[in-house]
């Protein structure tokens, strides 16, 4: 199955999904809308009844229902209850709350748009555009940010040429490409700015932002010109890449007597924004 996990907001609260390309539809947490649509202080004891209580009625939703994993409250990839739309949308019936209606409408334009996206790529950019607008990051922020996603896209796509597999690896790759130029791998990067389960690169500076996309963009080009065999091979390409990031930091730094990774995250740049108006 290949997947692709995110979190989709109703009314600023998390819905934690998975994308299955191969099936072409979402995977919802039960345990998300139950605790949207009930307000429950207790979502999965409220779910474990309701299940009990449609498992004695024979009802198919409950039985074809399963587990993904997904990330917790700790941070942790715990298995947790998902349905599909289709079966949402039933279980949404056994659920009494006057958010079922509203919830149903936000669900169907959930889908709606991702097949849109397939058909027409362009989409995603737009949406993520309206999105970071709304949130009040400045246009030179999101135009930096746009390319930056552009930019990892094609690493990817080159590291996934080269055989090395999606999840832990790609992982390991982008901590060297982080250390070689930051001095930080990514959690230490997250814990300097106080981050928890928040995006890095959602909380980068345009300067780190542009230094963190040289050096993803110079993996790939070395990548491509070296054609590393192996993922040790593929690892020192990655130091090489983040050691081109890490000339320019040095310079930078040199001229302007400032360090460039710092603690700045959203939240402080966006008050900064809001004080300067």
């Amino acid at each position: 199955m290949n997947q692709d996990n995110a979190i989709q907001l109703f009314e600023n609260k998390k819905v934690r999904t998975v994308w299955d390309a191969e099936q072409e539809k979402w995977f919802i947490s039960i345990i998300d809308v139950i605790s949207i649509l009930t307000e429950s202080l207790d979502a999965n004891a409220y779910w474990r009844k309701i299940k009990q209580r449609l498992k004695a009625e024979g009802n198919e939703t409950v039985t074809n229902c399963h587990g993904l994993k997904m990330e917790a409250i700790d941070g942790k990839m715990r298995l947790t209850d998902v349905v599909d739309t289709e079966q949402l949308f039933r279980l949404i019936q056994s659920i009494p709350s006057p958010k079922a209606e509203p919830f149903k409408l936000w669900l169907a334009k959930i889908a709606s748009e991702r097949l849109d996206e397939m058909q027409d790529p362009e989409l995603t950019i737009d949406r993520a555009l309206e999105q970071y607008l709304s949130l009040g990051y400045s246009e030179n922020w999101i135009n930096q940010r746009l390319k930056s996603i552009e930019i990892r896209k094609e690493l990817t796509n080159e590291w996934k040429s080269r055989g090395v597999k999606e999840g832990q690896q790609f992982a390991t790759l982008t901590d060297i490409i982080s250390k070689s130029w930051s001095g930080k791998t990514t959690k230490e990067y997250k814990v300097l700015k106080g981050l928890k389960k928040e995006n890095l690169r959602d909380n980068m500076t345009n300067t780190e932002l542009i230094l963190n996309m040289l050096a993803e963009a110079s993996t790939k080009d070395i990548s491509q010109a070296v054609n590393p065999k192996s993922f040790n091979e593929n690892k020192k390409v990655a130091k090489q890449g983040g050691n081109v990031a890490k000339v320019a930091l040095k310079e930078l730094e040199a001229k302007t007597g400032k360090k460039v990774v710092s603690e700045l995250n959203a939240k402080t740049l966006l008050e900064i924004k809001e004080i300067d108006k």
